[in-house]
């Protein structure tokens, strides 16, 4: 008997058949609570029982300058819901105020208008003022450093502002423990350098810079101390399940986003289940878009599959790459186990473009053969880093269980970057 487990892939899913006697587990983090309020009133509920912090309306009070700091088109924060009532008690305290609204693309490509219309609506776009962050053209200014030692330059708006806040969600991190709260600022808002600093080989390396870890993570110590250096004073986060809002966080940067990462470690935590072969997606659009998103779903397999085995990740990948610089780590430096090599000896300062995120993959590769499925017109980019290519989910698993032919089961993980490992 074949059991049918379904993938996110783009904005639809593709199945995956498996024989029941081979299936090891669905791992899936847990349904929340029952949740009787609205996407939007869950979200208001929030910015009006803020934690840690005066509601944002009085916060606001006197304010003239006020930047708003939100996510860019790689992120699926609802800004749809999220910024209007944070702009309406940002009014409310401050009816003249001056907002300006940064799209933090951290060392991500801009946004286009088409994708900021189909974020944030034509509503949006068209009435208030958005600035879109360019981490090596926009005006800079430094902070100071950071406990690591790294260099903080963040985009000189903040300077210029009475009041910074900002929207996000909160998800499982691969190195940064949680997304969300101060990552708005560094790699949000960040230069180029200090967000190549932040991501060097050593920080990245260190035996806490894991998914679901905050406490001695030192990326998350330097990213918290940056947003206390820049001056974020308030956020709304939200909690994401199958793309709807569940819960929502408000207040003071580091406590609102504290008690969403305690409760989504309660819902997205789960136990480990080992096997040779383990299925995973990044939760389809826009978190698919590209390849290099979509590391952040294997890093999750590394908790269930064996050394030796296959993480088989599906992902639509319909932005291709990425970025050719994280193409180049494998193209131009051998297999995954040079590329690691390599990117482990160099200095903090000297942190190149995408490394980071080669160091990661490198990592789950010389652990397992890593299968990707995808468009076809992926297909040389995955081989030519050393990855399989498979057009379907179903092809893969033949693919599996050809390397692995003593394979003792099947782990399928339909959402990894929504589920930490333990």
């Amino acid at each position: 008997m074949m059991i049918t487990v379904e993938f996110p892939y783009g904005k639809g899913t593709m199945p995956l058949h498996v024989e029941d006697d081979m299936l090891k587990a669905v791992i899936e983090c847990d349904p929340p609570e029952e949740v009787t309020l609205s996407e939007r009133e869950l979200i208001e509920q929030a910015l009006a029982a803020p934690i840690g912090s005066p509601p944002l309306a009085e916060m606001a009070r006197g304010k003239k300058k006020v930047l708003v700091i939100t996510s860019d088109h790689t992120r699926p924060v609802p800004s749809h819901m999220t910024l209007p009532p944070m702009l309406r008690e940002i009014r409310r305290g401050s009816p003249d105020a001056d907002i300006t609204i940064l799209i933090a693309t951290g060392t991500h490509r801009a946004s286009t208008e088409a994708e900021m219309r189909a974020k944030f609506g034509d509503e949006m776009v068209d009435h208030e003022r958005f600035v879109v962050h360019r981490c090596t053209e926009a005006e800079l200014v430094y902070k100071g450093k950071l406990p690591s030692g790294c260099e903080l330059y963040v985009n000189a708006l903040a300077d210029r502002a009475d009041l910074i806040v900002a929207d996000g969600f909160i998800e499982p991190h691969f190195f940064a423990g949680f997304s969300g709260g101060r990552k708005s600022v560094l790699p949000g808002i960040a230069g180029r350098e200090s967000v190549h600093e932040n991501h060097c080989a050593r920080l990245i390396g260190h035996e806490r810079t894991r998914i679901g870890v905050l406490e001695g993570n030192i990326v998350h110590r330097d990213m918290l101390a940056a947003a206390k250096m820049t001056g974020l004073a308030f956020i709304l986060n939200v909690v994401l399940r199958n793309k709807k809002v569940v819960a929502a966080f408000a207040g003071d940067t580091e406590k609102a986003h504290a008690a969403g990462c305690e409760y989504s470690k309660k819902l997205f935590a789960k136990p480990a289940v080992e096997a040779d072969i383990v299925f995973t997606s990044n939760g389809g659009y826009p978190l698919d878009q590209n390849l290099y998103q979509s590391v952040k779903s294997m890093v999750t397999c590394e908790g269930c599959v064996r050394e030796g085995g296959v993480v088989v990740c599906v992902s639509k990948c319909s932005d291709g790459s990425g970025g050719e610089n994280f193409v180049r780590w494998f193209t131009e430096n051998g297999d995954a186990h040079d590329v690691a090599r390599i990117i482990a000896a160099i200095p903090d300062k000297e942190t190149k473009i995408d490394q980071w995120q080669a160091q990661v993959l490198a990592r789950v590769m010389c652990r397992a053969t890593v299968i990707v499925v995808s468009g076809e017109e992926n297909r040389a980019m995955i081989e030519s880093m050393g990855m399989r290519y498979a057009p379907t989910a179903d092809e893969a698993y033949a693919m599996a269980k050809q390397i692995v032919p003593e394979a003792d089961g099947v782990v399928c993980i339909p959402d990894g970057v929504s589920v930490i490992i333990l």
